[in-house]
């Protein structure tokens, strides 16, 4: 069982995001994601729950996690998402990063773009690693 880790500073948005695409996408017996945040803020960002509720993943119970050393035991990948210096490092986990803009604040049509987005980069990490259903 593989774990990737989707990580951004305040855990609200595109880490929720992207770990919930990745569980819903992934086969569970050889993949799962967890997401966490430097900074984790008090709950999910409003926008992202709607957004992802008009794809049919519901993030109501999601609450934002801290990165810790104890969390990241065990995982094959670290992925960031475009947060710069306040990126998490975590030693010994192979790393990318992926550019994408916090949805926090933007337009509705905004954020749908940054979850299609965060979709396709997600189907394309499933192939290339064999972790697809």
């Amino acid at each position: 069982m593989k774990t990737v880790i989707f990580a951004c500073v305040h855990n609200a948005g595109r880490s929720q995001m992207s770990a919930a695409f990745f569980n819903h996408l992934a086969d569970p017996k050889k993949a799962r994601a967890i997401s966490a945040g430097t900074q984790p803020a008090a709950r999910v960002h409003p926008e992202v729950l709607e957004a992802m509720k008009e794809v049919g993943i519901d993030l109501g119970n999601a609450i934002p996690q801290k990165l810790t050393v104890e969390l990241a035991e065990g995982a094959t990948l670290l992925v960031t998402m475009g947060c710069g210096d306040e990126c998490p490092y975590v030693p010994g986990l192979r790393r990318d990063d992926w550019p994408l803009q916090d949805p926090k604040g933007q337009s509705g049509n905004r954020v749908r773009e940054i979850r299609d987005d965060i979709r396709n980069r997600i189907v394309a990490l499933l192939q290339a690693e064999g972790w697809a259903i």
